[in-house]
């Protein structure tokens, strides 16, 4: 044993009675020292009795010791991964401190608390660490419990266990896992009153399957709830609603945990006649549902709690928040509402930055509501009608069908959405979207002539605005790139192009037996902006390819100011123009474009050098040029052979032209498809440099640290800043916490104001043994090696090899050159990554499940983009 520590902690805060805590106590007693002091306030809720040994305690008993910080300083150098050097240092670490002899004042402390609750009870020994039961993180399970302890010698000796337990193996990685320091994360330890009950269980206040806030879901079994918890019991499954049990599954309990009556617990078999029977009965799940209620009133959020059975009373022993559950969209009303994710139309999953979400709100169409730092609108009302529910489901068939088929179970089910009597709600799309156009081709150039103009125009007029003008001039120009968004000649091309596809695709399997051909015929059509910019990128490659020594210098480099260094190598700066040329016109975009905060390929062009590289290793000189004229000759070759067949068929003359003029449309037209997201992202730019010039001053003025801080602001509250020269940091602080935690948050395709996920599902029959179903985008089937890539700058690609990624947006076209196929876990028929991948003839399969998770890096893939699916191999 070592010594008793010499220093020791005022008694009057080193143990607090739970009526003596609550959650101002946070960082004395822990999360779930605070919530049973929060919940033993509640009227008519009843807490078994206790106290708190307050982290002051652990703190002073570790404090003065070299060997113990030496132990932390090797922690701090691991990750979470080295699973060898963390249980080697954890075992040192936990031995040291369970020989640690706890102070006496701590120990008669203890003991007059233990005697006046009563010395001969038994008691719960639980952990209680300040990085617990916290809203954004639950590190539950993580530190350990005690049950059935008896004795003042037991109490004590399973006290510093407790203390011990912060360094298990577990505890140790999921700190590490979660970016927590092990320097500021302290345990409290709860002694509680122990209670002995007939039945046991956990209750989350909203359904821990569907995150549905309204249904409470109660699992009970017999005896200690630690048998539900450790997993060795299946327990009954209560749903309640609105005051009435929903659904009951009563499960076969061979086992539960008692305690035994000198300390400890064992399993016992439960009798043969009980097993089946009922843990609760109706109007105790009631009672227990209606507690619950109470409870997560008191806290204000949804809560999992734990609780007991006995004597004929309801004891709650935990409560701490679901940390899981994502978000619901506020609406500020109580009606029933549908939001749908726009990041998964958009191909940008990611949390946005708080002035990136409301830039992206002033230029919708539609209202957005922000939710976990994403943006999801509303359709209740366009499915509540027949006419705008056809067109509603019709668009998102081709934008992302797990969506469609997530609304599609909503209608289905009945109980959510209710009709309106009439139409007087459903959105209704400015006038001319679905307007017919002639299939002329001077209409696109047209269009990409009036967008260039209107953005050099913005160049040159947005020098001469600051201040307050500033944001004035800026929100007539978003007001101008609205309207541009929303032409409804731009949207009649657009929609000119998908229709052609879609009729060309349907009438030559039902004519030839053909599947997809729209997708040979979408090869390397003109205008397309984003499959140009791979292909120039191929360009700038040859441009380097001769020089060996700046390739050598590229493979190396490290920082943004390798532009400037090339002058130093012969034929530096050729390369260094190409490159300004490249960026000049490519130079906006980025991963997650539609998020205004992200950083630019302008702003850090290194993100292209390894794709450059690859480039260079993979492709021979003039591959850019070659790979679009191939696609152009197969699109041609492919149309001239539909042609031939047609004409063999019934009205086969009549079929030829109604398809030519088709394939007409689908080579007009299909390329524009990209160019408004350019246009978008290229005034981002301009506007993204006009807010950062104008916050330099903020910086001078000392009212922001650093210019980026800006982008913890809405764009309204940056235009207020700079006028009145004030800002509460506070409000930076916070946002910068909520955009850690969202960052963590899976997105829902589709979520209810119920809170509840509603799922889509490929309805797919026949698929091999073993395969993943996702949605067919482009046709062709391709074996070769996954490259599971979640962020451009890791980009290290072979010839043959496959794409797999949660999503792409247009910043990803450079890549498309190099790889054979395309899988990703979000994106449908006319999202950018099926646009692309049809063009330059990628098989390619979308919209696939945890497709980076079930893929491992380097295996060996097969992907069918005829039928929609993927084989590991």
């Amino acid at each position: 044993m070592i010594s008793e520590s010499k220093k020791t902690t005022a008694c009057n805060s080193c143990i607090l009675d739970f009526q003596q805590t609550d959650k101002t106590k946070l960082a004395m007693v822990g999360g779930k020292g605070a919530n049973l002091g929060e919940l033993s306030r509640i009227e008519g809720i009843h807490v078994p009795g206790g106290f708190c040994v307050t982290t002051e305690v652990y703190q002073d008993i570790i404090a003065d010791s070299v060997e113990f910080h030496s132990l932390l300083d090797q922690l701090a150098l691991l990750k979470a991964d080295h699973r060898k050097a963390i249980s080697e240092i954890g075992t040192k670490i936990r031995k040291f401190i369970e020989d640690i002899v706890i102070p006496t004042e701590i120990d008669e402390e203890i003991t007059r608390h233990l005697e006046q609750i009563g010395i001969k009870n038994a008691y719960a020994v639980r952990s209680s660490a300040t990085a617990e039961d916290l809203p954004t993180a639950s590190f539950a399970g993580q530190q350990d419990t005690y049950l059935n302890i008896i004795g003042k010698e037991a109490i004590l000796r399973h006290i510093s266990k407790c203390w011990a337990s912060l360094f298990t193996d577990r505890a140790i990685i999921y700190r590490l896992q979660n970016r927590f320091d092990h320097r500021k994360v302290y345990l409290s330890v709860v002694i509680q009153k122990m209670v002995f009950p007939d039945v046991a269980g956990i209750m989350f206040t909203a359904d821990p399957v569907t995150s549905n806030r309204k249904t409470l879901s109660i699992d009970a079994s017999f005896g200690l709830g630690e048998a539900l918890v450790n997993g060795i019991v299946n327990a009954d499954n209560y749903k309640v609603s609105d005051s009435k049990i929903v659904d009951k599954k009563i499960s076969v309990k061979k086992l539960a945990i008692y305690a035994l009556k000198d300390g400890g617990t064992q399993e016992k078999e439960i009798e043969l006649t009980r097993q089946s029977g009922q843990a609760l009965a109706d109007e105790q799940i009631l009672a227990l549902a209606h507690i619950g209620r109470k409870i997560e009133a008191h806290f204000g959020s949804p809560q999992d709690i734990e609780w007991c059975f006995a004597d004929h009373t309801f004891y709650i022993v935990q409560s701490r928040p679901i940390t899981t559950l994502y978000p619901i969209p506020e609406a500020n009303d109580q009606e029933n509402h549908i939001y749908v994710s726009v990041g998964h139309q958009q191909m940008m999953t990611d949390a946005m930055k708080p002035l990136g979400l409301s830039i992206f709100q002033l230029i919708a169409f539609r209202p957005m509501f922000k939710a976990g730092g994403r943006l999801f609108v509303d359709v209740i009302h366009d499915l509540t009608s027949p006419d705008s529910r056809e067109n509603l489901l019709a668009a998102m068939e081709k934008h992302d069908p797990l969506i469609k088929d997530a609304m599609m179970t909503l209608i289905e089910r009945g109980d959510f959405i209710k009709p309106l009597p009439d139409d007087s709600k459903k959105c209704i799309p400015p006038s001319g979207f679905n307007a017919p156009i002639e299939s002329n081709p001077t209409i696109v150039s047209d269009l990409i002539k009036r967008n260039q103009t209107s953005i050099e125009e913005l160049k040159q007029n947005i020098k001469t605005k600051y201040g307050s003008d500033l944001f004035d001039f800026l929100r007539a120009d978003i007001q101008q790139l609205k309207e541009n968004l929303f032409d409804p000649q731009s949207f009649s091309v657009i929609r000119a192009g998908m229709d052609a596809s879609t009729w060309i695709n349907e009438k030559m399997n039902e004519w030839l037996g053909e599947k997809k051909a729209a997708d040979t015929l979408s090869l390397s059509v003109p205008n397309n902006i984003t499959s140009e910019m791979g292909l120039e990128l191929l360009d700038v490659a040859d441009v380097i390819r001769p020089y060996p020594e700046i390739i050598d210098y590229l493979q190396q480099v490290k920082d943004d100011n390798f532009l400037d260094e090339l002058v130093k190598f012969d034929g530096g700066e050729k390369i260094q123009n190409i490159i300004y040329v490249y960026l000049n016109k490519y130079g906006m975009r980025c991963a997650g474009e539609i998020d205004i905060t992200k950083t630019r390929w302008m702003e850090k062009p290194l993100i292209l050098v390894p794709i450059i590289l690859s480039n260079i290793k993979n492709f021979e000189p003039g591959a850019g040029l070659r790979k679009f004229e191939q696609g152009r000759l197969e699109a041609q070759q492919k149309e001239q052979e539909l042609l031939d067949r047609l004409r063999q068929l019934p009205d086969g003359e009549q079929k030829a032209r109604e398809t030519k003029q088709m394939i007409s449309q689908i080579r007009n037209f299909a390329g524009y498809r990209e160019y408004p997201k350019y246009s978008m992202v290229s005034r981002y730019m301009v506007y993204k440099q006009a807010l950062l010039k104008e916050t330099e001053q903020l910086v001078q003025a000392g009212v922001i640290h650093e210019k980026e801080d800006i982008y913890y602001l809405s764009f309204e509250e940056i235009g207020e800043a700079v006028r009145t020269m004030k800002l509460d940091y506070q409000i930076i602080n916070k946002r910068k916490d909520e955009y850690k935690s969202d960052e963590k948050l899976s997105p829902p395709r589709v979520i209810t104001s119920d809170g509840e996920i509603i799922r889509g599902l490929y309805k797919r029959e026949n698929l091999p043994d073993g395969a993943i179903a996702g949605l067919a985008v482009s046709s062709g089937v391709i074996e070769g090696r996954a490259r599971v890539i979640l962020n451009m700058e890791e980009v290290d690609l072979e010839d043959e090899d496959i794409l797999v990624t949660s999503f792409t947006d247009p910043s990803w076209t450079p890549l498309f050159v190099s790889i054979k196929g395309l899988v990703t876990e979000v994106g449908g028929l006319m999202t950018h990554g099926a646009v692309i991948a049809r063009e330059y003839g990628l098989p390619a399969v979308v919209g696939v499940e945890n497709a980076t998770r079930l893929i491992k890096d380097g295996q060996r893939i097969r992907v069918n983009g005829t039928d929609g699916y993927v084989e590991i191999l």
